[in-house]
């Protein structure tokens, strides 16, 4: 889902840092592996550990939206590149990150798909530093976690079914 306030046709600004499409140390994210490095930095701050799966190669990718048909390369000459992060705990955190330059980012039940990868260490940060919340509402009967990040970004997404509420989204319940 798109940032609530971000413009169509936009990359959400200032990547969600306050200091570009940087991640922490000031390095660069354009590319899968400098995104997992990264994620990797947020979740060692945090304490938690992950583990990381690499798909490198046409044959190794799901997803190949920036490449023409039976192609080997992406545009710019180098291996489609994707990677799958999952840090268990509470909550579980699992990215994974396409060589698009997008990611989908799963909390528990709830999956935002489309994340830009440079804003996902910004993401996790906001998850682990307990700003992430759910909104709820009586009528209509909606849930909707919240996940704001710096740089007046907002990522919103439905929880579905009451059954859906894990132990930690039960804890962030508004």
């Amino acid at each position: 889902m798109r940032p609530t306030n971000v413009p169509p046709g936009s990359s959400g600004g200032n990547g969600g840092s306050g200091a570009g499409a940087y991640g922490p140390g000031g390095r660069r994210i354009d590319s899968t592996e400098s995104a997992v490095a990264a994620v990797l930095a947020v979740a060692e701050r945090y304490g938690r550990q992950a583990s990381v799966e690499h798909s490198i190669g046409a044959d190794q990718s799901g997803r190949r939206l920036a490449a023409g048909a039976f192609s080997v390369s992406d545009p710019d000459g180098s291996l489609p590149h994707e990677a799958f992060i999952e840090i268990p705990g509470r909550p579980t955190v699992q990215i994974h990150t396409f060589s698009e330059g997008d990611a989908n980012i799963t909390l528990d039940t709830v999956e935002f798909t489309g994340v830009p990868r440079e804003q996902a260490p910004a993401f996790l940060d906001a998850v682990f530093g307990g700003r992430a919340w759910i909104r709820t509402r009586l009528f209509p009967a909606s849930q909707m976690l919240i996940v704001p990040l710096p740089g007046d970004v907002t990522y919103k997404e439905p929880v579905l079914g009451t059954g859906n509420l894990t132990p930690w989204l039960n804890s962030i319940l508004r």
